[in-house]
């Protein structure tokens, strides 16, 4: 079982270097957006910038960057928003549940969703990927990005590595769950249950737990 755990280890290192990786693309994102904004309120500013530096910086192309930005943003923090359980949970009950519950919870849910749909995933973004290169697919606008085959090739690789975080995630609850008494195993995404303070006011503020 500590293999299983060592495994995990290895397999968070490398989401979680994929995951800070892809942060930088934000910076970028944020500066074309707001090139874009504030170009388009002085048209002719706009007009000379593209005139004098070419066609790449026409609002079109802008744009587009901006969803190639956020695509790469967005698919290589996938898995690692999970390992560092920063994904939003709507679970009002799971949350309140003992932490081996949680556990079987959160192990039982890996095994039958969250694993068979990535694998889902990636062979259709696969596929998406691979017509892209062989069709040589540009952007339908005459002032777009080429290379397509590019940014969908990312959207592939961020479900593989979503697939990698879920695949750490299984491997620790599998560990924790089947594993001997007193084995430590960080279980990540699993915390302890919220507790209710109730404050009384009766001649001075108490709190008690409940």
């Amino acid at each position: 079982m500590e293999k299983l755990v060592q495994i995990s280890d290895r397999l968070n290192k490398i989401v979680s270097f994929v995951g800070k990786l892809g942060s930088i693309a934000i910076i970028p994102l944020i500066v074309v957006t707001m090139w874009d904004v504030v170009t388009r309120k002085f048209t002719t500013f706009q007009i000379w910038i593209i005139e004098t530096l070419g066609d790449q910086l026409e609002s079109t192309v802008l744009q587009e960057w901006e969803w190639h930005f956020h695509t790469a943003l967005f698919a290589s923090a996938l898995g690692y928003g999970y390992v560092a359980n920063s994904h939003v949970r709507v679970d009002v009950i799971r949350e309140r549940l003992p932490i081996r519950k949680q556990a079987w919870v959160e192990w039982i849910g890996v095994t039958i969703a969250m694993i068979p749909y990535c694998c889902v995933l990636i062979w259709f973004s696969w596929d998406f990927a691979y017509k892209s290169y062989i069709q040589n697919e540009i952007s339908y606008s005459l002032v777009g990005l080429s290379n397509r085959w590019i940014i969908k090739g990312i959207l592939f690789l961020g479900f593989v590595f979503a697939l990698l975080a879920g695949i750490s995630v299984w491997l620790r609850k599998t560990a924790y769950l089947f594993g001997p008494p007193g084995l430590n195993v960080p279980l990540l995404t699993v915390q302890e249950p919220v507790t209710e303070r109730v404050v009384i006011a009766s001649g001075g503020a108490q709190a008690e737990d409940r």
